[in-house]
């Protein structure tokens, strides 16, 4: 399954805003990340109409997560970014061309469909399976437990620097 860039960036975001007990503002997120803003900006709109973070306006605004990292999956993050639909649509392959199978001959769903539909199922429920919360707690584990409090202080000491 192959899902855009801007799933990865999103995940990052909602990592990185599991630091802070303020709003991030998207130039910071951008900054952090060394991505474009007009980019990153696309990835929180999307995941802001999922209503997985929301904007606050204002001198101290930014962007900040709806609800607790434990409550926002993998999934959640996909949906937002990529939307929900299936990663693989069947056709009917087997009904077209010179040796087409008739429609009334095919009984039950095409076994290559039938493959991919349960391998996209396996792959939803993985990532209903991860939760932002999860997410955090791995980037202790394999970046050190530094790395999220140095992106914490990094946040504080550009914005208030």
């Amino acid at each position: 399954m192959k899902m855009s860039g801007g799933v990865e960036w999103a995940l990052h975001c909602c990592v990185v805003l599991t630091t802070s007990s303020r709003p991030v503002p998207a130039a910071k997120l951008a900054e952090l990340h060394d991505v474009s803003g007009s980019y990153l900006a696309k990835q929180l709109q999307s995941l802001a109409r999922a209503g997985l973070i929301h904007s606050v306006q204002g001198k101290s605004g930014g962007y900040a997560l709806t609800r607790a990292p434990e409550s926002i999956t993998l999934l959640d993050v996909v949906h937002a970014v990529d939307g929900p639909g299936p990663a693989f649509v069947c056709t009917e392959i087997r009904q077209r061309g010179p040796l087409a199978t008739p429609a009334d001959a095919c009984t039950g769903p095409c076994p290559i469909a039938h493959a991919m539909w349960t391998a996209e199922t396996a792959w939803r429920q993985a990532l209903a399976a991860v939760t932002i919360a999860d997410l955090a707690r791995d980037v202790e584990a394999t970046s050190g437990p530094e790395a999220l409090v140095g992106v914490r202080t990094w946040l504080v000491g550009e914005r208030d620097g």
